[in-house]
């Protein structure tokens, strides 16, 4: 008997298995539409938080949403319409910056000459070309502002989804034969999700505009491109702000001096320290944190799987999925390993939710 039930459990596993595979080609073959439907989904939870406030006025629900996303539209086209620019002004000069950082790249490896370290130059710019930061992100943010070419079909979706968001919990209730509202752990994934998101998008926001500001007290060109670009890459932390920061200070070196680029390099060490150690902790706790080598692996993972808009939300991706999981009794375990502390206070529930399924009851 032992033997069967092993071998049921191995094709489960199989089939399980097969099931993600054919779900994830799926997903990547339909990306043109999945892309901006995620999107979508992403504003219409930043932006429901405000519409419920302002329904606490008595403000009518449909006034409300329509006032919003004019809002949104006219802030995105202004936006759009400066970092465009810039971008395109940035790409002109890109060639020259290139070379520029090659020029001192080059001088690098001209001192470690002198302490008799033979380095081959041209080997070594072949693998660490240094203006490879500098395209990476122009490049990402082109991938972006192609998305969101699709702006009336995104603005579209997310107006019906604020309108269905009222009634969603209880369709979801209803949908998983729970009509008497008991599921209590649907409502504190949908409530753990929009706090997640608001509160990262706020923190996101205070970061760019610090940053912006920063750059452009010390003198950096296209500092509001660099704003905009800490302001998307906070939502990965650790390696987020690092990778938002590496040409912002190439920049600085080429433009200005080392002097402005280390200044630069505190501008964005000290802003992400105080954002992400301190305001962020104390609005969002530490129960939603994910270990460095999950937020690396989901980078890639979801970059692979919806491109650029994937790696840019990898984390509140992979922060949906870990959600589901804690809110899940057979899905804590794996919660735990996603999150960076055993100890913390996710992990805590999920196991104890665990061991009390698991514990029989008289």
């Amino acid at each position: 008997m032992g033997r069967f039930e092993n071998q049921g459990v191995a094709y489960k596993g199989f089939a399980i298995m097969a099931f993600l595979v054919v779900i994830l080609a799926g997903i990547k073959a339909a990306s043109p539409i999945v892309v901006p439907f995620v999107l979508s989904a992403f504003i219409a939870v930043i932006c429901n938080p405000v519409i419920d406030w302002l329904a606490r006025y008595r403000v009518p629900r449909g006034l409300a949403i329509m006032v919003l996303m004019v809002f949104i539209v006219l802030m995105g086209l202004w936006l759009a319409s400066i970092v465009g620019s810039s971008i395109n002004e940035f790409s002109q000069q890109l060639p020259h910056y290139r070379d520029q950082l090659v020029q001192q790249f080059s001088w690098v490896i001209d001192k470690l000459q002198a302490f008799n370290i033979t380095v081959s130059r041209d080997q070594l710019l072949a693998y660490f070309d240094p203006g490879i930061a500098l395209s990476m992100t122009t490049n990402m943010l082109s991938s972006v502002g192609g998305v969101m070419a699709n702006l009336f079909l995104i603005i579209l979706t997310v107006v019906f989804m604020l309108f269905e968001a009222q009634t969603l919990p209880k369709k979801l209730h209803f949908a998983l034969d729970d009509p008497d509202m008991r599921l209590k752990q649907i409502d504190k994934f949908l409530h753990s999700v929009n706090q997640y998101m608001v509160i990262k998008t706020l923190v996101s926001m205070g970061t760019g505009l610090i940053v912006g500001i920063g750059l452009a007290i010390i003198g950096v060109d296209y500092a509001l491109l660099w704003g905009v670009v800490a302001f998307l890459f906070n939502y990965i932390p650790n390696i987020g702000s690092i990778i938002a920061a590496i040409p912002s200070v190439l920049l600085a070196f080429i433009q200005i001096g080392p002097g402005a680029a280390g200044m630069t390099a505190l501008l964005y060490l000290g802003t992400n320290m105080v954002m992400g150690n301190v305001i962020e902790p104390r609005y969002m706790g530490r129960g939603l944190g994910l270990s460095t080598l999950v937020v690396f692996l989901s980078l890639i993972f979801w970059g692979w799987l919806l491109g650029s808009v994937g790696m840019l939300l990898s984390v509140p991706l992979t922060m949906i999925v870990k959600i589901a999981l804690e809110s899940s009794q057979s899905g804590g375990w794996l919660a735990i390993l996603l999150a960076d502390d055993v100890s913390s206070p996710s992990g805590q529930q999920a196991a104890s939710d665990d061991i009390e399924a698991e514990t029989p009851r008289d």
